[in-house]
């Protein structure tokens, strides 16, 4: 069973929503030089095109500071500003029309620089992320706890007071770690403690064989416990791998809103014909679809209609002919040869109904 949703603040990112009750964001971070405007937009329109809602690019200095307003003029998704060391580049960042930024208080200077930017993030009315994970616990927390789920979340706990100090309200939280079980231990500690938005994600997954299977677990189990209000999915990879990974991790925990649900087996001895290329295919066709549909590609008649009766169109094979069926009933018989075509030529003809 799904747990009830954490209640937390709502704050706006640009046009986003983020917390309180809102739909769980999808976001990622740009690879590309920020400076580097032509690039950067190009990459963001494929994180956009993809289902990416929030996207995060780094300030490394003025130059990447100062493009931020062309980058915030050429596309429609919020642009985070990811600022570290410098309350100099924060503040231009903001100028620069950044919609939030992400930083850390406890690295970004002395009490006047922490003030001139929490000065900047209200004065400008954006919210900002403040996180910790394992490699930035500061010093006195790990002396005091180690690196446990109580360092992270105190933490940022005590990064947050910093900005709540200057009178900032709008405030998201991370507190991430490599670990997934230190993951969810911290973001379930957090959630007790805390009523601001959560941006949830495993840290340094690594790259997609790997990271994608340490994400689903670490945010999957954060989600269902109804613990999350943004995520990112860290992979080493191109960044629109990390959106297709965060809408699989929505739609397998009930979250992903209007979409194409495709169910396969798994196949086996019994299956005499290729269900599977069939089901990629469908796969590939319908990912990206903004429609209710739940379709089955199964492999042989054993359990295939059974196991779909509430499925809107299915397929199910036997030695030379395949059975395509609507909740769980048959309504044509094709050949092997020729399901695919006949198959795909139904799944389209939903698409557009």
């Amino acid at each position: 069973m799904i747990a009830a949703r954490h209640t937390t603040k709502q704050v706006r990112i640009g046009e986003v929503t983020v917390g309180g009750g809102a739909p769980v964001r999808i976001q990622s971070m740009t690879t590309t030089p920020t400076c580097d405007v032509a690039a950067t937009l190009a990459q963001i329109a494929r994180l956009e095109e993809a289902g990416c809602e929030i996207v995060r690019v780094a300030v490394r200095d003025e130059a990447d500071a100062r493009a931020i307003r062309a980058i915030r003029t050429g596309t429609r998704l919020p642009v985070v500003a990811d600022i570290h060391f410098s309350a100099k580049l924060a503040v231009l960042a903001i100028e620069s029309g950044a919609h939030k930024v992400r930083i850390n208080p406890g690295n970004i200077g002395g009490e006047a620089d922490i003030r001139a930017v929490a000065d900047c993030i209200r004065a400008h009315g954006i919210c900002v992320r403040v996180g910790s994970n394992t490699g930035s616990i500061e010093k006195t927390f790990l002396e005091k706890y180690g690196k446990t789920a109580p360092a992270l979340v105190e933490s940022a706990l005590a990064n947050v007071a910093i900005l709540e100090k200057y009178g900032v309200e709008d405030i998201v939280i991370s507190v991430k770690a490599s670990s997934v079980p230190l993951t969810v231990e911290a973001y379930t500690l957090l959630a007790q403690k805390t009523s601001y938005p959560l941006h949830v994600g495993v840290t340094e997954a690594g790259t997609s064989e790997s990271g994608i299977v340490k994400s689903s677990v670490g945010i999957g189990s954060l989600l269902l416990a109804g613990i999350g209000d943004t995520v990112r999915v860290s992979l080493t990879d191109d960044p629109v791998e990390e959106i297709y990974a965060a809408k699989r991790i929505l739609r397998a925990c009930g979250l992903g809103g209007e979409y194409v649900e495709v169910v396969s087996c798994p196949t086996c001895g019994r299956c005499a014909w290729n269900s599977m290329e069939l089901a990629q295919k469908v796969e590939k066709l319908t990912f990206g679809a903004r429609k209710k549909l739940k379709l089955a590609v199964m492999g042989c008649v054993v359990n295939g209609p059974g196991e779909a009766k509430d499925c809107d169109l299915g397929i199910a094979g036997g030695k030379d002919k395949c059975v395509l069926f609507r909740k769980g009933e048959p309504f044509r018989t094709v050949s092997a040869k020729e399901a695919e075509a006949v198959f795909l030529a139904q799944v389209r003809a939903l698409l557009q109904a």
